[in-house]
């Protein structure tokens, strides 16, 4: 229980909800002791209005990002307060308002954020509406609480300027260590891989958004001054990827690998326990990352790697040399993977130890910064978005309409505070449907639920100062658990809430009652106006996915087929196709994930949908293979039958983006299917007969080149086969809907 305690504590989340309640709580009780506590409250206002911009970046970003987020908070609620007096003007002017602030969006994830507190920020202006020299003077209130909130969080950077990249880190290691495992499961005969493989795309999207972050804050920080610091936890990320990468090395058919070994199931049972203890050890890694103590870890996996070899050889010595040769050349491929990816183990592990207090990461530093998004903004882009066509302009229009509905019912009907029902439209409404409906639920359960404690304890409490600190406490966990789980967040907010009041007012039955009726009101609003007003179902999004995923692997595959060409170094333009490839398709799982919480009626093509994000990721593993594979060994010059059937698998992908781009595919580019298999023949027969016949190759050079062409040419059959499905399932989706 303490481990959860201590580890929870030691997250991302609870540290940023330390900074915005430090900065929140302090204003409050300084000028409650100074006889001001409105004025303290107001700074605390502008500070929580702040802190969500307060995303991961370099420094520069982070101190421009929050400055900005202040006046724009802080500018909305001067002009909600401007206009407010004079009707005529204020509700078109406030509808222009809010769709502007919801319109910024379009800038990308910091955008994002700072809409979302601009809309927050008007919602609880009505709460405090004033006039003429004191609506500047609250304003100006508000931006210091902004610049407050920046104070501290530039505080908590430079004690422990790492922090968060070593949580993150911990995280991603973590979460590699949970990919590693679902490999391992794969190889049971009795797995259920279809369950394995959807775990394995949930993982993906999780640490496509880790890695997202660590490379804004590592690759923008290259020149800062703790750079070898910075270059050691880069040379981790990088790192961290590669294994990713190789863990999808090990991807064969396992039905057929399991048939194979059906006698023999000790080999497979063997290899299994290394992936396992792979995964172990980069588990017990994560867990010491954040230790001042150097690490050190005992385990080499050595005695696993001995137990593989020693299997291999029985298996070979059971069946005979002629009989066993392919069985062992798959599970060498499987060996050298095993060492390729403790080896990469190692890099991390001296990282976090006295063996690596410093390095210099040469060659693979170079053009990094292509790895980031670039960060600017345009007038043209938001001109460009203003149209049916963007998600963000319906969402946006959307938005606006429902609360200006909420705020004319507000006042028309009687709510206590209108602002609370404007409040619970900008916090639950999402672009999407499913997420608008599981926010709208926890939402009305966390109120209800957080009002029947909280009064309870209210009942029983009067003192005000044990109700001040049960109220810091709230804030806290309920600002913590926002992105961790949002029922129990809306429930420790509205305690919050409910405490505060206990401090201010003396009839809180009231006070719960209106709470939960303006929460209930505002979920209602926010529930139908994603249903009726132009909704952004996710089927309509899902072919741009799905093409770019398929799009994604096709130049993920180009790359690779170029450098299989060329040999040489790894080209920077070969990492950036494997970075969007493993982006992509976790983008298409999201969507997936998005349409299932929507209606049955919106989920005609779910089944293809989920068919070809399985597909798009068995293809990405057999690249991974392939690319992994090339790196790491010497290979041989490619064949002319390699690379036909490159482009056989490339005009497959080419054709599946043409169907979904409703464009006409020339049928007589495609490759005959038995031409194909001939070359494929052809390619394993002169592979094999070349190195049998070739007397100057050693016995261990033959077999490292008889693995080659094993591997390669499983890996393009296998690719091949895919591709055509793809195609097939592709054709399929258009047929259901055409128009799309």
């Amino acid at each position: 229980m303490f481990d959860h305690v201590l580890k929870f504590t030691n997250s991302t989340s609870f540290i940023n909800a330390l900074k915005v309640t430090i900065a929140s709580v302090v204003p409050v009780l300084l000028f409650h002791f100074l006889g001001h506590f409105e004025i303290g409250f107001t700074i605390a206002l502008g500070a929580f209005f702040t802190y969500p911009s307060d995303i991961p970046s370099t420094l520069s970003h982070k101190i421009k990002g929050l400055i900005v987020a202040s006046f724009i908070v802080s500018g909305v609620n001067l002009l909600v307060n401007f206009a407010y007096p004079y009707p005529f003007v204020f509700y078109p002017f406030l509808g222009f308002l809010l769709f502007l602030c919801s319109m910024i969006s379009v800038y990308g994830q910091r955008a994002t954020l700072v809409s979302f507190s601009a809309l927050i920020s008007i919602s609880l202006s009505f709460g405090h509406l004033h006039k003429g020299w004191e609506a500047l003077e609250y304003s100006g209130y508000i931006f210091a609480g902004g610049i407050l909130y920046l104070i501290v969080s530039l505080i908590f950077h430079f004690i422990q300027p790492y922090k968060y990249v070593e949580l993150q880190i911990a995280e991603g290691i973590k979460l590699t260590a949970k990919y590693l495992k679902l490999r391992g499961d794969l190889w049971s005969p009795e797995a259920n891989r279809k369950a394995i493989t959807e775990k394995q795309l949930n993982l993906q999207v999780e640490l496509n958004l880790i890695h997202e972050d660590l490379r804004k804050v590592l690759i923008g920080n290259q020149n800062s001054s703790v750079n070898s610091q910075n270059r050691k936890m880069l040379l981790v990320f990088i790192t961290l990827v590669e294994i990713q990468e190789l863990a999808l090395y090990t991807s064969f058919d396992h039905s057929k690998i399991n048939e194979k070994f059906d006698k023999h199931p000790d080999v497979l049972r063997t290899y299994q326990n290394v992936a396992y203890k792979l995964a172990s050890t980069l588990k017990k890694l994560s867990k010491n990352v954040h230790s001042i103590a150097v690490y050190i870890d005992k385990n080499d996996l050595k005695n696993e790697l001995d137990a593989l070899e020693f299997a291999i050889f029985d298996y070979e010595k059971s069946l005979g040399k002629e009989k066993a040769s392919e069985g062992v050349l798959m599970l060498t491929n499987m060996l050298k993977y095993a060492k390729n990816q403790v080896s990469k183990i190692k890099i991390i592990q001296r990282a976090f130890s006295l063996a690596m207090q410093s390095y210099k990461l040469k060659d693979k530093d170079k053009e990094l910064e292509k790895f980031l998004t670039p960060q600017y903004y345009p007038l043209n882009t938001l001109i460009e978005n203003l149209s049916f066509s963007s998600s963000i302009f319906r969402h946006s229009l959307r938005l606006t309409i429902t609360i200006l509905i909420g705020f004319i019912l507000g006042i028309f009907l009687p709510f206590q505070n209108v602002y609370w029902i404007l409040l619970t439209i900008v916090v639950i409404m999402r672009p999407g449907y499913g997420l608008t409906k599981e926010r709208s639920y926890n939402r009305i359960f966390g109120t209800v639920l957080g009002g029947l404690i909280a009064f309870g304890i209210v009942s029983v409490i009067q003192n005000h100062v044990a109700l001040s600190i049960f109220s810091i406490i709230c804030m806290l966990l309920g600002i913590s658990f926002t992105q961790i789980n949002y029922k129990i967040s809306a429930t420790f907010v509205t305690m919050y809430v409910v405490f505060i009041y206990g401090i201010l007012v003396t009839d809180i039955v009231e006070v719960i009652q209106f709470r939960i009726l303006d929460s209930l009101a505002g979920a209602i609003l926010a529930f139908f106006a994603n249903q009726f007003l132009w909704p952004a179902w996710e089927f309509i999004n899902t072919p741009i996915h799905i093409e770019n995923a398929i799009r994604a692997n096709r130049n993920y595959l180009k790359e690779i087929a170029d450098f299989y060409n060329k040999k040489g170094e790894v080209p920077t333009s070969y990492r950036l196709a494997r970075k969007h490839a493993f982006v992509e398709i976790g983008n298409l799982m999201t969507s997936f994930q998005r349409m299932m919480q929507e209606p049955k009626s919106k989920q005609k093509t779910l089944p293809l949908v989920n068919k070809l994000v399985v597909l798009n990721h068995s293809v990405l593993s057999a690249l991974a293979s392939l690319s992994t594979y090339i790196q790491s060994h010497k290979t041989t010059s490619a064949s002319e039958s390699f690379n036909y059937i490159i482009k056989t698998i490339l005009l497959n992908l080419d054709h599946s983006i043409a169907t979904l781009k409703n464009q006409t595919i020339l049928t007589d580019t495609f490759f005959d299917k038995e031409d194909l298999t001939l070359q494929f023949e052809e390619m394993k027969r002169k592979s094999f007969t070349r190195l049998a016949s070739d007397d100057e190759l050693d016995k261990e050079t033959r077999q490292a080149k008889m693995q080659e062409a094993q591997m390669v040419i499983e890996q393009l059959i296998w690719m091949s086969n895919l591709s055509e499905k793809i195609l097939k399932i592709t054709q399929d989706f258009k047929a259901i809907h055409p128009d799309n």
